[in-house]
């Protein structure tokens, strides 16, 4: 555990959206740079599904974070200049509290107990741990892949908390196709017999789901247009080979075995399974009437940044273009931002060149 990692504690109860309530619930959070006397240069990062709250190296910290590039003095998200801070989603298992976590009701973990989790639960925490720091408006809120979805849940379900939104890579809805690909993985999670209906323990884990539902993800998370030009059909060399007649032969199966090996162990399965089904289940158009338009109208921002990126098969293109002209038909001025970087939905972690622009350009243009 990191010395830079804080904690709120959540109002007890803390009310879930889909029923249920937490007791002596709390997120991890950390921040960087200092408030202003009138907390008016504070910026809040939502992340996607599995990193913490530690987006980038610190004092307290100084291992390199998930969003290294992006955040730190000089930077695109200048610390020198905002006061930066990065809420790990209630439900992940990397600080807050999760199915992972200890029900104080019990002394045993939650497990498959824990109640349903939105990702409106996920903003309402984080809105809480804003309010706590003595901050009543954000000068910018920034949302990633599913910590997009998070962002918008909290300007909808906080009217006038946020000056400025930038929008990475996310939806308003998931697409058939993100459904499909999340369910995939969950069912790789539930249908390892170490799962044991979410009872399982360190050494009886469901490694075999775990690999298996970050195999699929990496594949969607990049873009064909980079697997071609990484791995083409290359083929490993016979001593790197096994004797399982089934087993990898091609430089691509051995980079996502990789992948698998690394991530396996360092996220909690049911963890998993509830933040993928709440990125499933989050839907704008729940807060128009069936129309996402219109419940982007319900978002009110003076200015807005809007990024996608052509490759993006999890997040298409499209969808940020309906996030931005609902904005700004909600009265904002948005920037629309399209990369061509060949990533896919991992972009915004590898070309950091190409977001630092976007990101840095929209927030140096912010008046203090």
């Amino acid at each position: 555990m990191n010395d830079a990692r804080r904690y709120h504690d959540l109002p007890s109860p803390f009310a879930m959206k889909r029923g249920g309530q937490l007791h002596a619930a709390r997120v991890a959070y950390e921040t960087w740079g200092q408030l202003d006397t009138d907390a008016g240069n504070a910026v809040l990062i939502l992340t996607g599904l599995s990193p913490s709250a530690h987006a980038a190296a610190n004092a307290d910290d100084p291992s390199a974070g998930w969003w290294e590039g992006m955040v730190g003095p000089g930077k695109a998200i200048d610390t020198d200049r905002w006061f930066v801070i990065c809420v790990n989603s209630l439900g992940s298992d990397k600080g807050s509290t999760c199915p992972a976590s200890i029900d104080p009701a019990t002394g045993e973990p939650y497990r498959l107990s824990f109640p349903e989790l939105s990702l409106e639960d996920v903003a309402q925490a984080a809105h809480s741990v804003v309010t706590a720091l003595g901050i009543g408006q954000l000068a910018c809120l920034i949302g990633c892949s599913m910590g997009g979805m998070s962002a918008l849940a909290y300007m909808l379900l906080h009217p006038g908390s946020v000056r400025t939104h930038i929008s990475v890579d996310t939806a308003p809805q998931a697409q058939p196709f993100a459904i499909a690909i999340r369910s995939l993985q969950r069912e790789a999670i539930r249908l390892d017999p170490q799962w044991q209906e979410g009872r399982y323990s360190d050494d009886a884990y469901p490694e075999m789901g775990m690999s298996i539902a970050r195999k699929l993800g990496v594949i969607t998370y990049r873009s064909a247009m980079e697997w071609n030009g990484r791995f083409a059909r290359i083929r490993l060399n016979p001593e790197q080979r096994d004797d399982d007649p089934f087993g990898l032969e091609f430089e691509v199966e051995s980079y996502l075995e990789g992948h698998a090996r690394r991530f396996v162990h360092t996220f909690d399965p049911n963890s998993y399974l509830y933040l993928s089904r709440a990125s499933d289940w989050f839907d704008v158009s729940e807060y128009g009437n069936g129309s996402i338009r219109e419940g982007l109208k319900r978002i009110h921002v003076e200015r807005a940044m809007v990024i996608g990126v052509s490759t993006d098969i999890l997040f298409p293109l499209e969808q940020q273009e309906q996030i931005a002209e609902g904005l700004e038909a909600a009265g904002a001025q948005v920037d629309f931002v399209a990369l061509d970087s060949p990533q896919g939905h991992d972009a915004f972690l590898v070309d950091i060149d190409n977001y630092s622009r976007a990101i840095g350009g929209f927030l140096s243009s912010l008046q203090a």
